[in-house]
C-alpha cells in the first residue's frame, strides 16, 4: 500500500501549483491518448469525488452508465 500512496503523492504534488488552463490540458491530453496517465486521472477524480455531494455523485454514475451502455466506436 505504502506504493500507492506514494504514486498518489507524486501525482498530487505534480499537479498542486498549476494553473486552471495547465490542468485542463493535462486532462484533455491524458483521454483517450496514453494508458501511463490513467493512475493521474483516477487520483484526480478522486479528489472530485471527494468534493461533491451525493446529488452530483448520482450524475456521475448516470453518465458513466450511460457511456458504457453505448456501442464502442470499432478499434482499427
Amino acid at each position: 500500500m505504502g506504493i500507492q500512496l506514494d504514486l498518489r503523492q507524486a501525482i498530487l504534488r505534480k499537479v498542486q501549483n498549476k494553473t486552471d488552463a495547465e490542468i485542463t490540458d493535462m486532462i484533455e491530453d491524458s483521454i483517450d491518448y496514453d494508458e501511463r496517465a490513467l493512475p493521474g486521472l483516477g487520483v484526480l477524480f478522486e479528489l472530485i469525488w471527494k468534493q461533491v455531494d451525493a446529488q452530483t455523485h448520482d450524475k456521475l454514475i448516470t453518465a458513466l452508465q450511460e457511456k458504457l451502455k453505448a456501442p464502442s466506436p470499432a478499434h482499427s
